[in-house]
C-alpha cells in the first residue's frame, strides 16, 4: 500500500507543484466520484505534504482523506468504522454534534445468514427478510436434495453422484448468495450514514 501511495505521489507531483488547492480538490473529488478512492487519498495526502502549513484547504484535504479511507475500508474490507475526530480541524468540529446524535449504524455479521443457508436451504435469505429469494433458493435445492436421497436409496450409482454434485453446486450458490446479500445490505446501510457524515462536515463537494 505504501509503495502504491509513493508511486501515485510521484505521478501527481507535477500537478501538486503547479496547481492551486482548488484544482487539487476538484481532481481528487473527480477520482473519488469515479470510485478511485485509493488514488484520491494519495493525491490528498500529497497535497497535505505539499502545503506544509495548516490552512483551510489543508483541513479540507485532511478530513476528506480520512472519510474516503473509511469508505474504502467498508467497500473493500467490510470494515465499518466511525471517524476519529481531530479537534484542530474546523470540519471535525462541525461533525462533532452530528456524530453524537447519529452514531454509526449497527451492522449484522454475514456469518449467521451464511450458516443458516448452509444448514437449511432458503433459511439464510429468510433471516434477511428476503422471502422471495428464500423461496427460489428452496425450490432450487430441496427437489434435487430429495432426488439425491431417492437415487441413493436405490443404489443408482452414477445417477446419485450426478444429483449430489448438482445439489452441492446449487446449495453452495445459495450460501454465497445469502452471505453476499448480507454484506451488501450492511454496506448500503453504512454508506447512507457515511454520505450524511460527509455532508455534516461542511465540505464543498460530494464524492458520489
Amino acid at each position: 500500500m505504501l509503495k502504491y501511495i509513493v508511486g501515485v505521489l510521484l505521478l501527481f507531483l507535477p500537478l501538486l507543484a503547479q496547481a492551486a488547492p482548488e484544482q487539487v480538490w476538484q481532481q481528487s473529488m473527480q477520482l473519488a466520484q469515479q470510485g478511485q478512492d485509493r488514488e484520491a487519498i494519495a493525491l490528498l495526502e500529497g497535497a497535505i505534504l505539499q502545503s506544509g502549513q495548516a490552512t483551510v484547504w489543508t483541513q479540507r484535504f485532511d478530513i476528506a482523506k480520512r472519510l474516503l479511507k473509511l469508505r474504502r475500508d467498508a467497500k473493500i474490507n467490510s470494515i465499518y468504522n466511525t471517524l476519529m475526530l481531530n479537534n484542530r480541524n474546523q470540519h471535525d468540529m462541525l461533525m462533532q454534534n452530528w456524530l453524537q446524535t447519529h452514531p454509526i449504524p449497527a451492522v449484522e455479521e454475514s456469518i449467521m445468514p451464511g450458516l443458516l443457508a448452509a444448514v437449511i436451504p432458503g433459511s439464510g435469505h429468510a433471516w434477511l427478510g428476503r422471502w422471495g429469494d428464500a423461496g427460489v433458493a428452496a425450490m432450487l435445492v430441496w427437489p434435487l436434495l430429495i432426488l439425491t436421497f431417492w437415487a441413493a436409496r436405490r443404489d443408482m450409482g452414477p445417477v446419485t453422484v450426478f444429483f449430489a454434485l448438482i445439489t452441492a453446486w446449487l446449495w453452495s450458490g445459495t450460501v454465497f448468495s445469502a452471505t453476499s446479500l448480507a454484506e451488501r445490505g450492511d454496506f448500503e446501510l453504512y454508506y447512507a450514514w457515511w454520505q450524511e457524515a460527509w455532508v455534516a462536515s461542511g465540505l464543498p463537494s460530494k464524492p458520489w
